[in-house]
């Protein structure tokens, strides 16, 4: 972590101030009590090599008659030979001394790591609560350790005095331009940065800086792509850590700008150099009410002021050096939320040619070095420190995602947390020579003695935290700080609630996604016990509630009023009901289902009452929206012109698992999809409008499906594709046309089941609860005309005969269970009770997979070309075996959609009030984008042919 306060006075190129003791060093003391300096060994990480004193320092204390005892370690900067040359003794036992010496706690707790009743001085990362951290604390309370903090060793006003943080900033820069050569080349652009490497490869700052002279070099010759135009970068601070970067970046080409230059340079500026702005808070935190800027009132106060870096200065910076301190009371510069409108900020390059290989940058923020190392600080989704080892990883402001991995759609972030040990020889030089004026008091301690007869200076006393086994009265505050943390572990705080409705195939997808976000706190409620009592298991921190909610309104009410947002997954037809309660309780609704008239009639409601009612928000409807207007927007971008848009979608088995008369098998409701087939539909060909009655003339309309020649399929129309026209802007269209896909034979063998009636959704009164009980084999017989005793070969050949021998008709009714003893289920209508029956048969088995296709196909027009273009835009995606319902592919192209959009909803991505559809770009590219990482992601390809 970064401090806010400025550096100690400097000479020289690296700042190291000539020792100067202000108090002799106590070789004696009343007593028996004689100070023995010790120097620990570093074992916090394999990259810990610096010292807290190098041998010069120690030859001082040597002279001036004080013992050193430096505990071996082949890892330190500074070998044995070294140290004990000038005097110091190698130990590994350090009991003899009393003021023990080091940069980092050690990683182990042994008793030899911290001996008891020993004064230690180190950078202990305690005084803020850091739950990581507190069992170190508990041992040094226990063993009656004095532990002297160098964080907090502070002047009159309150500033550091002992630090590391200019070379936090050198190590810092070297790494990130390092990067930034890497991330460019696999932009497409190599840049003289590559000449650059990590710092912890060179010997020393002064060997990386000869390197960064020889990159400049290149860059004022004007060997910079000029597809990349102006490159800004923003140091944020003004402290050590701040004069570090500059060390580095003055070995560049560099003209250093104030921000309110950054908006010109960046759009004007040459490529023979680079600008570089050094900003700090008074130039981008404001008053929340009289918007003006007032140095101490801020720093006493800074949750009065908000941020608009984002504003004033992220939209012109190239990459972003920040280099400030932060705390939980200091506004945020980067949120995840004020970042995502930076990608849309392209770099303005004239002049520059339109080639393939020579692409313009994606976005002008390229990278970010977090040098303050803050999970979750200044820079909100700076998520965990990068590592030495692994420097590097990539954050996607659409997505919200942070990926191992250097190329793909973001930005490059480095978070290193020990940056200066990448130069451990000169940090330790630095280090011990400013500590060095500090001994004196610090080795008049004594820690078996009570705290109040140390007689040390402020700046040495004030920085010990504990003392014989208590905190000291400064830092008692910490008891109260691990109080505050313990609660909010044990209790969780959620910033937002979902009140999820049902508990079929798609709800483990979706619980599973946005249980990611460990802020949210779900509720699932549903009337099937068993599916409840499955999620539970699977997903612990959700809550689940066993009731129908449409038969208790007051309860359901209740429930409602203590969530943020409702996703209702039950069947589409109950949603009106559901949108009512909303409205009442202005509550936001999510929902995959389609906008039917009717809830299109409550918008004025929902407006009124202030909610977003998201729809459509699945796989179909859903992703074939944010496909089909991802293409369309892009063709109107270029002034071309969509004269003709088909699209299909089918939920279908696997190849492997589609032996079955119907080629089909459930993953949603059996029922919703059985009542399907006896919808109308309403659809623009060539011209002309073109219905087809809701009374199963449906599936006579079938057509074979050319879209993939691999599967054996076929296609109907779905529903009234007319009011999708608009809807899409296809004004100018000849054909909008969007139907289902099923395997071929599908509609063959339901026309068959609706010519017997068992597809009919009127009730029966043989159907009703208390009728008379008959098996399906008797039920047919009667349908057939045939006596109701037939059983084997003789129903076989009575049944073919009145079929008129259509193999394919008998089998379809034998394979399923139609023709078995199974009763009929009592449920009204002839649907329902087939429905029951055929989701006996035709569910998929554990180790049964499903299969998703969706292809659009677009015709389009272009200006100034004699040519049509035929665009496919097409979809496949396969279930997973082994784990379960939730596995289903159908499952999770319906339930990861809908969480992505209940995601954007809660973070406020999403305000518009009303009813909300996935048409507009700033709602359907983060969507399409996060579902691409999550292994959903279409493909297209396109041809030309000659114009009719």
């Amino acid at each position: 972590m970064i401090s806010k306060f400025h550096s100690v006075p400097r000479s020289g190129v690296f700042g190291l101030r000539p020792i100067n003791f202000s108090r002799t060093i106590p070789t004696k003391s009343t007593g028996s009590f004689r100070p023995v300096v010790g120097i620990k060994r570093e074992t916090v990480n394999l990259w810990e090599q610096r010292s807290p004193l190098i041998p010069a320092n120690v030859k001082t204390l040597v002279q001036n008659g004080t013992r050193v005892l430096v505990q071996p370690s082949d890892r330190r900067c500074f070998t044995a030979t070294e140290f004990e040359e000038v005097g110091a003794e190698m130990r590994e036992d350090l009991s003899e001394a009393t003021l023990i010496l080091g940069v980092k706690r050690p990683n182990e707790l042994r008793p030899q790591d911290l001996l008891p009743e020993k004064t230690y001085c180190f950078f202990t990362h305690t005084i803020k609560a850091q739950p990581d951290n507190m069992p170190l604390l508990d041992v040094l309370l226990d063993r009656k350790i004095r532990i002297l903090d160098y964080e907090c060793m502070v002047d009159a006003k309150n500033q550091r005095l002992v630090a590391f943080g200019k070379y936090a900033g050198v190590a810092g820069t070297i790494d990130i331009l390092h990067g930034l050569g890497i991330r460019l080349l696999a932009m497409g652009h190599r840049t003289p940065f590559l000449r650059i490497g990590l710092a912890h490869s060179y010997q020393d700052s002064h060997q990386a800086q000869q390197a960064f002279r020889l990159a400049g070099y290149e860059i004022a010759l004007g060997r910079m792509p000029q597809s990349l135009g102006p490159l800004t970068f923003v140091i944020n601070g003004d402290g050590n850590v701040s004069k570090g970067a500059q060390i580095m970046l003055d070995c560049l080409p560099v003209e250093y700008v104030p921000s309110s230059k950054l908006k010109e340079v960046s759009k004007k500026g040459k490529r023979n150099r680079i600008y570089a702005s050094v900003v700090n808070v008074s130039e981008y935190m404001v008053h929340k009410q009289r918007g003006d800027f007032n140095e101490a009132e801020y720093f006493s106060d800074p949750t009065a002021y908000k941020s608009i870096f984002h504003e004033k200065i992220a939209p012109y910076m190239s990459v972003l050096i920040n280099a400030t301190y932060w705390d939980a009371r200091v506004p945020r510069i980067l949120t995840r939320k004020n970042t995502k409108p930076l990608m849309d900020i392209k770099t303005e390059v004239a002049g520059s040619p339109d080639y393939e290989g020579c692409p313009t940058l994606p976005h002008r923020l390229l990278a970010i070095c977090d040098i303050s190392a803050d999970p979750g600080g200044s820079v909100e989704f700076t998520e965990q420190c990068t590592t030495i080892d692994e420097p590097f990883n990539l954050y996607n402001p659409i997505t919200e995602r942070t990926l191992d991995q250097i190329h793909g759609d973001g930005i490059l972030m480095c978070s290193i947390d020990n940056m200066p040990a990448q130069l451990p020889f000169e940090a330790s030089e630095h280090f011990g020579h400013i500590l060095m004026p500090y001994l004196p008091d610090m080795m008049k301690s004594n820690a078996q003695e009570p705290f109040e007869n140390f007689d040390a200076a402020p700046e040495v006393k004030n920085a010990v935290i504990t003392s014989n086994g208590s905190l000291t009265e400064r830092f008692k505050y910490i008891d109260g700080l691990r109080s505050q943390k313990r609660q909010s572990t044990t209790v969780p705080v959620f910033d937002k609630r979902v009140l999820v409705l049902g508990s079929g195939y798609v709800v483990p997808p979706l619980i599973e996604y946005l249980s990611r976000d460990k802020k949210i706190h779900m509720t699932v409620v549903s009337n099937a016990e068993k599916e409840l009592v499955e999620l539970t298991e699977r997903f612990p921190r959700i809550s689940t509630r066993q009731m129908n909610v449409l038969e208790n309104e007051k309860a359901f009410g209740e429930l409602m009023s203590q969530n943020d947002l409702v996703i209702s997954l039950v069947p589409w037809k109950y949603h009106p009901q559901v949108a009512q309660q909303c409205i009442k309780q202005k509550k936001n609704l999510l929902t995959a289902s389609y906008c039917t008239p009717a809830l299109k009639e409550m918008e004025p409601e929902f407006i009124k009452a202030g909610i977003t009612a998201f729809m459509e928000m699945g796989l179909d409807p859903g992703i074939d929206h944010l496909l089909t207007k991802e293409c369309i927007d892009d063709v109107k971008e270029q002034n071309g012109r969509v004269v003709s848009y088909r699209s299909f979608t089918g939920g279908v088995p696997a190849p492997e698992n589609s032996n079955n008369p119907l080629r089909y098998k459930f993953s949603w409701s059996p029922e919703a999809a059985m009542s399907t087939v006896m919808n109308g539909a309403r659809y623009l060909e060539d011209g002309q409008i073109k219905e087809i009655p809701a009374d199963g003339s449906l599936m006579k309309m079938a057509k074979p499906m050319t879209m993939f020649p691999g599967f054996n399929l076929e296609g109907y129309p779905n529903r009234d594709s007319t009011r999708y026209i608009s809807l899409y802007g296809l004004d100018d269209c000849q054909t909008v046309l969007r139907g289902t896909m099923r395997y071929t034979g599908y509609t063959e063998a339901i026309l068959f089941l609706l010519n017997l009636g068992l597809l009919d959704a009127q009730p029966k009164p043989y159907l009703e609860p208390n009728a008379e009980k008959i098996t399906w084999r008797e039920h047919i017989c009667q349908k057939l005309g045939l006596s109701v005793k037939l059983r084997g070969k003789e129903l076989e050949n009575s049944v073919m005969e009145k079929l008129s021998g259509n193999r394919m008709k008998y089998e379809c009714l034998l394979e399923l269970g139609f023709l078995s003893d199974d009763e009929v289920a009592l449920t009204r209508t002839p649907l329902s009770s087939t429905s029951i029956q055929l989701s006996k048969t035709l569910t998929y088995g554990p180790k049964e997979r499903d299969l998703i296709v969706m292809a659009h196909e677009l015709i389009i027009d272009w200006p100034n070309k004699k040519q049509r273009e035929k665009r496919n835009v097409s979809l496949v995606a396969y279930g997973k075996v082994g784990q379960g319902k939730s596995g289903l592919a159908m499952s999770r192209t319906v339930g990861i959609p809908a969480a992505i959009a209940a995601k954007m909803i809660l973070d406020g991505e999403i305000t518009d009030k009303g009813i909300v559809l996935p048409l507009r770009r700033n709602i359907y590219k983060p969507i399409l984008e996060n579902l691409k990482i999550e292994g959903i992601e279409a493909q297209e390809t396109s041809r030309y042919f000659d114009l009719p």
